[in-house]
């Protein structure tokens, strides 16, 4: 045998490894997914399969982007934002389609898929009819964020569009159950995947906008494939949603699922467990912001009764300053001093004259009847000392009637019918009014 004619195995491997990348430099396969493995390398092994075959499949760590910006299969961007590779969520059993080349690796002899996308079976079209709808709602204002609505604070009732038996909405109450003021529930029980599930999930819409109950509606549904959640990308449901009379939150699927529901809704949550988040805040922090409140309203009243407090002893203040009363006691006062002075004076003038008299006597002792006409003039001047005494006539019944001026009244001219007066009398004052 000719020995040009013999070839090496690795003469062969190369030479069917140029026919078939050449051949098949582009690949669609669709299968399950088997024998995944993901080693340290950050390559991803796995397998696809059918009734019959089974082909090799790697997807190497160069071409997995940890986020995808847009669709590689349609081209839509993503307006929610980047999503996770499809190869980090490949499991084993999933149905997808793999986009790629065919390669021959030649240590082994064998041939594989290289990939390059990969989604669930059936994405394609349903892509494709996921964007044609998002554009239409979009043209229609549907995701307009200004018709947007709040969600009330505090929600008291509350409405749930869910599979009673599916986690979603176990998942949302537990969560409830520690947060909120003690909110209602009532649950509007809907199939939530199926052909059959939109027309029931619009029937409960309508049913909640018609009972005006609940002060919010709340759509649950747990995580899936996008054929799993294809009901909630039904157009009729979207209007539904739209024209409901109150705020719509949408808790469907993960993180990563987007659906025209949830574009639709007021507000979006993430899972159903982050809709319980969003719609109710933890107690703690309601008995947080009661107490904040609380403070800050203590401290508000303590700071208006201080002001109150010194406006009040400032008004008291100036009352006393500019009280009649006051004024009355001040003048009453001085001359109860100048009276005092006066007396005292007339007792001393009175023991000098005396003693001058005296004195006169010693010297004299005779003359009394001289005596007596010196002492005349003295004594009458006590008399008229005495009679100046504005107290002495108290003594035999009279009274001294002031203004409240504290001003004396000496003619009938000096009041008015109704003025207030006071009496002065021995014993202190009677406060009295002129009847006429």
């Amino acid at each position: 045998m000719n020995d040009d004619r013999i070839l090496s195995v690795t003469a062969l491997t190369e030479a069917v490894k140029n026919r078939l990348e050449g051949a098949f430099p582009f690949v669609w396969v669709r299968g399950q997914v088997t024998d995944l493995s993901r080693p340290a390398s950050g390559h991803v092994f796995f397998a696809l399969r059918d009734e019959r075959s089974t082909i090799a499949a790697v997807w190497f760590k160069g071409d997995i982007r940890p986020a995808e910006r847009f669709d590689p299969l349609t081209g839509e961007v993503y307006g929610d934002g980047p999503r996770p590779s499809p190869a980090l969520s490949l499991e084993n059993g999933r149905e997808i389609v793999c986009a790629g080349r065919l390669s021959l690796y030649a240590p082994r002899g064998i041939y594989r898929l290289v990939v390059e996308y990969a989604a669930e079976q059936g994405t394609g079209r349903l892509h494709e009819e996921f964007g044609r709808l998002r554009a239409k709602l979009a043209a229609d204002g549907f995701f307009a964020p200004e018709r947007k609505r709040p969600l009330p604070l505090l929600p008291r009732r509350i409405a749930l569009v869910t599979s009673p038996q599916g986690a979603a909405v176990h998942d949302f109450l537990c969560l409830s159950e520690q947060r909120g003021p003690g909110s209602e529930f009532r649950i509007y029980p809907v199939p939530v995947q199926g052909d059959g599930a939109p027309p029931k999930i619009i029937e409960a819409v309508l049913r909640i906008g018609e009972e005006g109950w609940a002060e919010v509606l709340v759509l649950l549904r747990g995580g899936g494939s996008l054929e799993d959640l294809w009901a909630f990308n039904d157009e009729a449901l979207a209007l539904a949603l739209f024209r409901s009379p109150i705020p719509v939150l949408a808790g469907i699927g993960h993180e990563v699922d987007f659906t025209l529901a949830d574009l639709t809704a007021d507000v979006r949550a993430a899972t159903p467990s982050h809709a319980a988040q969003i719609l109710l805040p933890e107690r703690s922090e309601l008995f947080r912001a009661l107490s904040e409140l609380d403070d800050a309203l203590r401290g508000a009243v303590e700071r208006r009764l201080e002001r109150a407090t010194g406006r009040f002893a400032s008004l008291e203040n100036g009352l006393r300053r500019l009280s009649p009363r006051r004024t009355l006691e001040a003048r009453c006062a001085r001359l109860t001093a100048e009276v005092r002075l006066l007396r005292g004076a007339g007792k001393l003038l009175l023991q000098r004259g005396e003693a001058r008299l005296k004195q006169a006597g010693d010297k004299l002792g005779v003359w009394p009847q001289s005596f007596r006409l010196r002492a005349a003039p003295l004594e009458n001047l006590t008399v008229r000392l005495e009679s100046l005494d504005p107290h002495a006539p108290l003594q035999r019944g009279y009274a001294l009637a002031r203004k409240a001026d504290g001003k004396f009244v000496r003619l009938r001219s000096d009041v008015l019918p109704g003025e207030a007066l006071t009496l002065t009398v021995t014993d202190g004052d009677i406060p009295v009014r002129v009847e006429a």
